[in-house]
């Protein structure tokens, strides 16, 4: 057994979507979440600036003692991860891989939507990945910059949030794909809008739920299962507004998030 935590990141709360997952599949692991709620979002800056937040990050994360490092961030998992994956002396694991394996074996047709921030997109990480596997399979992406800012202020379901999926993904929907990668840990909260304006024979694949089944089978293979819960089982971090993680966190999460947010000076990392 170890009992040591897992730490995962993101840009703001979208990893919450991940950290979700990993509840239900390890339910006996401790988890440190860090939310870089000042500097979101990570998709629409330089390669250079999205690699220097996550060194903060994950520098930040390795002052607790975590057996494992998730980046749950699409951004910074295509942009960042191929850097930082060997500086540091813990295992890191991003979301693309488990994502593009999921997506790969659910396709029927070999036409794969890719959505994602403008930073994931430019990388083509996902598109790298996916030919890897099938150089035959063709894909079709496009970047919702928008995506982040609506679901960080709790728009989910609500016009303007149709409004934003109709704009951005007419142009996948009309070239046929069966499945969709929602190449961001905050897409999740879009997940019924868009599975409506896709239609029901798309399938679509959350980053967050495949990230959490790869590191079950992780811990699996390793012997990393842990065994001891106890009251400080779960702690969040965010760079900005506590109250605000608070209330739209519990949300992300369908469970109650209180008095367990802390704020930290990221930069000092």
């Amino acid at each position: 057994m170890d009992n040591r935590r897992i730490g995962v990141f993101d840009s703001g709360l979208g990893g919450l979507t991940a950290v979700k997952q990993i509840m239900k599949s390890l339910p006996n692991e401790s988890i440190i979440y860090f939310g870089d709620t000042g500097r979101v979002p990570y998709g629409t800056r330089s390669n250079e600036t999205i690699l220097k937040y996550t060194r903060n990050d994950i520098r930040f994360l390795k002052t607790f003692d975590v057996k494992m490092i998730v980046i749950a961030c699409g951004t910074a998992s295509s942009v960042a991860m191929p850097a930082v994956k060997n500086e540091f002396d813990v295992p890191i694991v991003g979301v693309v891989d488990a994502t593009v394996y999921a997506a790969v074996r659910a396709t029927r047709n070999g036409r794969i939507g890719i959505i994602g921030t403008p930073g994931t997109i430019k990388s083509g990480s996902y598109e790298r990945l996916i030919r890897k596997y099938d150089p035959s399979m063709q894909t079709f992406t496009r970047a919702c910059p928008l995506f982040v800012p609506l679901v960080e202020n709790g728009h989910f379901d609500t016009p303007v949030a149709r409004l934003m999926i109709e704009e951005y993904l007419a142009e996948i929907r009309d070239v046929d794909v069966d499945t969709l990668i929602l190449g961001c840990t905050h897409y999740p909260l879009l997940k019924k809008a868009i599975g409506e304006y896709m239609g029901e024979d798309v399938r679509l694949i959350d980053p967050g739920k495949e990230v959490a089944v790869y590191l079950k089978k992780k811990f699996d293979d390793g012997g990393l299962h842990g065994d001891k819960v106890d009251k400080d089982q779960y702690m969040y971090f965010v760079s900005d507004n506590v109250e605000g993680f608070e209330e739209l966190g519990s949300i992300f999460l369908e469970t109650k998030i209180n008095g367990q947010v802390s704020k930290v000076d990221i930069e000092k990392y």
